[in-house]
């Protein structure tokens, strides 16, 4: 049965889950909207393989949210997976940031589109069915009023993610439901992980780079 470390690092959410053969062993998370990736992601990896009393040797794989999402954040998170792997010679999982955050949503009698905010009006989005399986690229988008109204008139829809405020007040569409407050998770890393390691799905660990889909601009 394996054990997978799976981080999370591509929103203010510095998050860190166990995946196990059977699913999430154990979460540590800081939901607070302070990017504290830099101060918190190696503290809470010790803190969980300590209180689930596993070795850093007796992981089987290291899972990395691949993003789109924060520039700093994503390095981050990738820079402690590739370090990890390398040191303990285990492979490197990719997860898509935006498929886990869909993987939130309960209901299964919707189209889900993840919105993930990338400053101003823009965000980084794709559209999913009611199983979950991408039926639209991922993109980098100006939210407008009637942007996703193809899917709006088929039924309804669920947006997801730090992007749905700012699209809730232009978006009228009766079909649309919107849950805010949602940031990506290394809980819903876990299953997908797990279904990769089983396929051996993995990354090459020295050429893997982080899925930006933008060019870094600083501020």
């Amino acid at each position: 049965m394996p054990n997978i470390l799976c981080l999370e690092t591509s929103s203010t959410n510095c998050s860190v889950a166990i995946a196990t053969g059977e699913g999430i062993l154990d979460i540590k998370e800081d939901k607070s909207n302070n990017y504290s990736h830099a101060e918190k992601l190696h503290v809470f990896i010790d803190e969980i393989l300590k209180e689930n009393q596993l070795k850093i040797s007796e992981l089987d794989a290291i899972a990395i949210s691949k993003g789109p999402g924060s520039y700093t954040g994503l390095r981050i998170g990738v820079s402690a997976a590739k370090g990890l792997c390398f040191s303990l010679g285990i492979p490197l999982i990719a997860i898509s940031t935006i498929k886990s955050l869909a993987l939130q949503v309960q209901e299964k009698d919707a189209i889900v589109i993840p919105l993930l905010d990338a400053r101003r009006m823009e965000v980084y989005s794709a559209v999913f069915n009611a199983e979950f399986e991408q039926i639209r690229e991922t993109r980098a988008e100006i939210l407008e009023a009637d942007i996703y109204w193809e899917y709006l008139d088929q039924g309804k829809v669920i947006f997801i993610g730090s992007g749905v405020e700012k699209f809730k007040n232009i978006c009228k569409h009766t079909n649309a439901v919107f849950l805010e407050g949602k940031l990506p998770s290394a809980k819903e890393m876990c299953l997908p992980a797990i279904e990769k390691y089983k396929k051996s799905d993995i990354e090459d660990v020295a050429y893997f780079e982080p899925y930006y889909l933008k060019d870094f601009k600083a501020g």
